[in-house]
């Protein structure tokens, strides 16, 4: 049966919206480079690195760069993300966030971030609620993108707890496509859409109960 030992949390689009603020910054890269970015296409950079994401918008385009021209507008969109987050503060915290962390610590279960941003560090600051993760796993540790487990994986392996007792809070496709590659209890929380492959899905961390979470029993092989 199940034996819930860790969270692993994404960061963009469940614990803080700053998905918004990629989606403007890379809509400025776009239409720098000629290419309006739309909001289908970027749910579909959700879970990539900022190379990846931009070498997606440079095929959609049809837009052929250089390597330093790349490094160029990847060092942009950066600055233009950062700006946006600049002003960021607990009051940005997304509902259910803190109920799901108390759960957490009245059980004793360790917290991890597992996110492809490289400024999780910065915005856990911003937040204010850094020092309740045990474990970081950011863009920076991290070769593969999500749908690839390794963010997940290397997350269990710094908690050291086997994956198989984790459950992972993910918004995106490609996250809860690594969370099941990685064999951890994939949930979403997509306000108004699922995401068929998660193993449950909600609307918001709000919506997840404690009764829930201190009654899932899952098989294990599933």
């Amino acid at each position: 049966m199940f034996d819930l030992k860790a969270f692993i949390f994404d960061l963009d689009g469940v614990i803080v919206d700053t998905a918004k603020y990629h989606f403007k910054s890379w809509k400025i890269i776009g239409k720098q480079l000629g290419f309006e970015l739309s909001k289908t296409q970027n749910e579909l950079l959700k879970g990539l690195s900022r190379e990846e994401s931009l070498e997606k918008i440079l095929n959609w385009g049809g837009v052929s760069i250089d390597r330093m021209e790349k490094k160029k507008y990847l060092k942009k969109k950066n600055e233009l993300y950062k700006g946006f987050i600049n002003n960021l503060s607990q009051m940005d915290i997304l509902p259910g966030v803190y109920k799901l962390m108390d759960f957490a610590m009245i059980k004793e279960i360790p917290i991890a971030l597992g996110s492809a941003s490289k400024n999780a560090h910065q915005i856990l600051e911003k937040l204010g609620i850094k020092k309740k993760f045990k474990v970081i796993i950011d863009g920076n540790l991290t070769k593969k993108s999500k749908p690839h487990p390794e963010v997940f994986l290397k997350g269990a392996e710094m908690l050291g707890v086997n994956p198989k007792s984790i459950i992972v809070f993910e918004d995106s496709i490609a996250g809860i496509n690594a969370a099941n590659k990685a064999k951890m209890i994939s949930i979403a929380v997509c306000d108004n859409r699922m995401i068929e492959n998660a193993k449950f899905n909600f609307n918001s961390l709000e919506d997840i109960s404690v009764e829930f979470l201190e009654t899932l029993s899952l098989n294990e092989s599933k």
